[in-house]
């Protein structure tokens, strides 16, 4: 066999794993988006402690059915109630962690197998697994030491971080984004937004995580009538005390009142920027209706986010508040990865 044969057999065969590599990329993403919105709702149902232990619930992997199994359940774990309903969510949202971490696995296989291809992103997908091994952490941390917020937090941090990796990711295996060209001012300034949208859902996770979405009785002003000195200082303080539950909040009103409002002004100057780089950059890109579709699902979470306020958090407005923060996040991941796309020099006139 002469070496171009060979070159071009081992070429063939990394374009099969290439080709391997989107497919799982592709399950990966949607599985991504499943486990994340899937762990807003167990949240969002007060389901996070339904299962006492991990990575089972009530000592074995699937919830207790049989009467044998409830009785077995309460022995093992007899000052906590078994939920069936609840702990499904938790059990489902464990269950499908599982499967995108063994996908996740099998992309750091690939990377390991085109290690001699340089134009591979082999980092990425092993930097990918390192994540999920420390999300599996994470989701322990957050039964075991009883919803602690800065875990219930770090854990929504890994998963979005999760769903930006796996995109970029997708984008540097996919042909079509293999020419590239250098950093110019746009894709700086979607950088920084997609930097901006990351602190504000954390933000909004804080929130969450310290109940704190009650923290605030009316929409414009918060809890007008009442004197309450807000303590910002204390809002954001970390406590790692996890000899109680922290289902339900433990912060009093003039710290969850801080933070609420610390969270309308997040989402005021995320809009305030989008609309600034709209104004003074995106409309003139070839990207333009892309970021106008952005700055809609802005629009739209600024106004879930007043309507949760205004209906005290009815579970249903809660998650789509979830969702279109995910949504954002992927538009904005996406808008960046296209940004790099387009031939260097080209734009459309507004």
């Amino acid at each position: 066999m002469d070496q171009n044969t060979i070159i071009n057999t081992i070429a063939a065969g990394s374009e099969q794993y290439r080709n391997l590599a989107i497919k799982l990329v592709n399950s990966a993403i949607v599985l991504v988006l499943l486990v994340v919105l899937m762990g807003g709702w167990t949240r969002i149902n007060d389901a996070g402690l339904s299962c006492p232990d991990w990575p089972g619930c009530f000592g074995q992997m699937t919830v207790p059915n049989s009467s044998a199994e409830i009785n077995a359940a309460n022995n093992l774990y007899p000052k906590i109630a078994v939920e069936k309903s609840k702990s499904w969510l938790e059990m489902i949202h464990r269950y499908l962690a599982g499967s995108l971490g063994l996908l996740i696995l099998a992309l750091a296989l690939i990377a390991v197998k085109l290690r001699k291809l340089s134009s591979y992103p082999h980092w990425l997908s092993l930097s990918l697994l390192v994540l999920v091994v420390f999300q599996a952490l994470l989701g322990m941390w957050t039964v075991t030491l009883k919803l602690l917020p800065i875990i219930v937090t770090a854990h929504l941090f890994g998963g979005l971080l999760t769903i930006v990796l796996l995109l970029l990711l997708r984008a540097k295996i996919i042909p079509q984004y293999a020419n590239r060209q250098q950093w110019q001012v746009h894709n700086y300034a979607l950088l920084a937004g997609l930097l901006f949208l990351f602190l504000q859902i954390l933000l909004g996770g804080w929130t969450s995580s310290n109940y704190a979405g009650w923290g605030c009785s009316d929409w414009l002003a918060c809890n007008p009538g009442l004197e309450i000195e807000y303590n910002f200082s204390n809002a954001f303080a970390i406590s790692l005390d996890s000899t109680y539950s922290h289902q339900g909040g433990q912060l009093p009103l003039a710290e969850r009142g801080a933070i609420q409002i610390s969270h309308r002004v997040g989402a005021l100057l995320v809009a305030m920027y989008y609309l600034s780089v709209y104004f003074f950059i995106a409309r003139h890109q070839p990207w333009k209706n892309h970021f106008i579709g952005l700055l809609l699902l802005t629009l739209l979470q600024i106004v879930l986010g007043l309507l949760n306020i205004l209906w005290a958090i009815p579970t249903s407005l809660a998650m789509a508040h979830h969702f279109v923060a995910v949504l954002m996040l992927i538009g904005t991941t996406l808008l960046l990865a296209r940004s790099f796309s387009q031939p260097s020099g080209e734009s459309v006139d507004a």
